[in-house]
């Protein structure tokens, strides 16, 4: 009796090896970006049911959208899910991932890929908008919405694209584990840029109609579909960045469906004024607004949901502490780029 209970107890030690050295190489070798994977990731670390307010869409939501400054002023609790160059159908697929955790009040999705990606496929950021999921048949059904059958092997199992990084670990690679689950709750999505690049204020006022393509038209309908469902009130926005006229046309098509689909639309590109934004100052790059341009954004955009969508403040409110840690760590985060800079004019 007693050497089977040895056996039973050596077995049970080293199933616990196995499966604690798997988190761990999991935990460390996995991919980690704060556009696109670290909000995937963290959206399983937020308390069920407590994002109010859930920001979709690519980069521009991301680096735009200052959750924050949103909780700050407006007692918002929102969440940027969003990843770099995400196409509707991989935003599509976040939402029913999102819906298994949350019953967000509004949703917010950006629409800067429809009028930018005009092919099926796009790999350039596909381990950005796949890794950090969970396994489920919604991500498979993702990936083959995503990627040409012949790609799946290069992404599926996630092991088979992040195996071979040892020789590129940073000391970022060793932080994710559970016992700092309190800073991954406080992440709220929103990762800011500090860099200032000029540049030139658009001008376009065509009226002009086209250029969405047929895959992204199909999961727009079926993105408001789907929200309907659910219950919740829908917006689209376009983040503003550097537009160009084939951007435009597209953003005039898409308001053309959202009549259709009484869903709210605003092209903040239209609101430059409106918003204060400085175009020597406000912007990373062509693409993106830096820190002080998101700021600026956040603060219209925050009135501008207020005043059209009840959204509940929830300030003050036992189990939202970690938007007030996730307002402290943006801050943080600014006063760190101010002592670098600082340090480097001074050197």
């Amino acid at each position: 009796m007693r050497s089977e209970n040895k056996k039973h107890l050596i077995r049970i030690g080293a199933i616990t090896i196995f499966a604690v050295t798997i988190y761990m190489l999991t935990a460390v070798l996995g991919f980690k970006s704060p556009h696109g994977i670290n909000q995937l990731e963290g959206l399983y670390k937020q308390p069920k049911g407590t994002i109010d307010v859930v920001f979709m869409g690519t980069s521009h939501i991301h680096c735009g959208v200052n959750t924050g400054l949103l909780w700050e002023k407006y007692g918002m609790a929102s969440y940027d899910y969003s990843g770099a160059e995400q196409p509707l159908w991989m935003t599509y697929h976040y939402l029913k991932e999102l819906y298994k955790y949350q019953s967000p009040e509004v949703v917010v999705i950006d629409l800067f890929a429809p009028a930018r990606i005009k092919e099926d496929y796009q790999y350039t950021w596909m381990n950005e908008n796949i890794h950090g999921m969970r396994f489920s048949l919604n991500k498979l059904q993702m990936m083959f919405a995503s990627m040409e059958p012949h790609m799946i092997s290069k992404y599926f199992p996630s092991f088979a694209s992040y195996h071979s990084r040892y020789d590129d670990l940073e000391k970022g690679d060793f932080n994710d584990f559970f016992w700092n689950d309190h800073e991954q709750i406080a992440f709220k999505g929103y990762t800011p840029y500090f860099k200032k690049e000029p540049q030139d204020k658009p001008e376009i006022e065509t009226t002009e109609q086209g250029g969405l393509t047929e895959k992204s038209e199909k999961y727009l309908r079926k993105i408001i579909k789907y929200t309907k469902e659910q219950g919740s009130e829908l917006a689209f926005i376009v983040v503003p960045y550097i537009m160009t006229e084939s951007d435009k046309e597209t953003y005039n098509e898409i308001c053309r469906i959202a009549r259709e689909e009484d869903v709210f639309f605003v092209d903040y590109n239209e609101c430059y004024k409106e918003i204060g934004l400085d175009f020597a100052n406000d912007f990373n790059d062509n693409s993106h607004l830096n820190y002080w341009g998101s700021c600026k954004f956040t603060s219209f955009l925050g009135e501008n949901l207020r005043a059209n969508f009840h959204i509940s403040n929830k300030a003050g409110w036992e189990g939202y502490e970690s938007w007030d840690e996730n307002t402290k760590l943006i801050l943080e985060e600014l006063e760190i780029w101010k002592e670098e800079t600082f340090s480097n004019l001074l050197f």
